[in-house]
């Protein structure tokens, strides 16, 4: 087991991982802007290194500050928590070239996940259930628009690259396909530098429910059961629900195999989701994987009993799972 572990992340997140680490007699180190010397995970950690300026792309995001800070502090592995570099694959890929343990998934499983097209081909040829679709760029609104009445309206635009709610439309008819393919494929090219576009079906009464599911070195994983996360403003998650009201047992076990499926077809090692979109009768489609610890990973925790961030550190560190599926439990209502 690790004896010290950097947190390359501020506010509740660290806070969140050094309670972990403190109970598990893992020394921790913070790192910090200007702007948080004060901050509380900072007062919380047994050593602090500053980082740079306030503004996250001098500080937070410089990868190469953080792993010059586990190598002067004698971390021996780094947990990135949720944004800023958690599911950046070259930041994942260097930290394990300079001999740091990376405490999440390795590069390669979040290199496969992290392109929206990409992904569902994946998740295709991994027997998981997709929304129909066209799942390979699309270079014109004329184009754009055959293939959304090939599929039958209503659609949804969305940008490869996409998430927090930019780079998606909802077209009814073919003015909208086109003028939503326009004004999407803009959109995603200044907001991401990428204005890759793709169309799928659009999922009446949908409801979006996650699951979360954990994998080891061992080629082991498991389904920590669900969260239901249908109430969103703006596609901005505001409630998390578990377990979810609305789907059966039997539906829960087949959405859990499924995000299991895709887990292992990337040889995925450490807590991740897997997002699908529900239909009002019960049908489910994959939406995308998040390669790390969610926000809203303590509502899992609640329903099962589970301590998500002790089990990434341990499969980090080489551990097998400590259960197996039949070993997990489903608290609440």
């Amino acid at each position: 087991m690790f004896k010290k572990i950097l947190i390359a992340n501020r506010g509740e997140i660290a806070c969140r991982v050094i309670a972990t680490a403190k109970k598990m007699g893992i020394a921790t180190v913070a790192v910090y802007s200007d702007a948080d010397k004060d901050a509380r995970h900072v007062a919380l950690a047994d050593e602090a290194v500053h980082i740079g300026a306030a503004p996250s792309r001098e500080s937070y995001l410089q990868a190469d500050r953080i792993i010059a800070a586990c190598k002067q502090t004698g971390a021996q592995a780094v947990h990135p928590g949720y944004g800023f570099l958690s599911e950046n694959e070259a930041f994942a890929k260097k930290v394990e070239e300079e001999g740091i343990v990376f405490i999440g998934p390795k590069h390669y499983s979040i290199a496969a996940m992290g392109d929206k097209i990409a992904s569902k081909k994946l998740a295709t040829e991994a027997r998981v259930n997709t929304i129909p679709g066209w799942n390979d760029a699309i270079e014109t609104a004329e184009r754009a628009v055959e293939i959304a009445s090939d599929i039958g309206y209503p659609v949804m635009i969305k940008a490869s690259a996409g998430g927090g709610g930019k780079g998606l439309r909802v077209a009814h008819d073919d003015k909208e396909a086109f003028e939503g393919f326009t004004s999407c494929r803009n959109e995603a090219r200044s907001s991401f530098g990428d204005d890759r576009v793709f169309i799928e079906k659009f999922v009446e009464e949908p409801r979006h429910i996650e699951i979360q599911v954990l994998g080891d070195s061992h080629g082991n994983c498991i389904y920590l059961n669900e969260r239901e996360c249908s109430i969103q403003r703006r596609h901005q998650k505001v409630i998390e629900e578990a377990p979810s009201p609305f789907i059966s047992d039997a539906t829960r076990k087949a959405m859990g195999e499924q995000a299991v499926q895709l887990a292992k077809a990337v040889k995925y090692q450490s807590a991740g989701t897997v997002e699908f979109v529900v239909g009002k009768d019960q049908s489910f489609y994959f939406l995308e994987m998040n390669t790390r610890l969610q926000v809203e990973h303590p509502v899992t925790e609640c329903i099962t009993g589970l301590d998500l961030v002790e089990l990434m550190i341990r499969v980090a560190a080489g551990e097998a799972l400590p259960l197996a599926q039949e070993d997990v439990q489903r608290n609440g209502w």
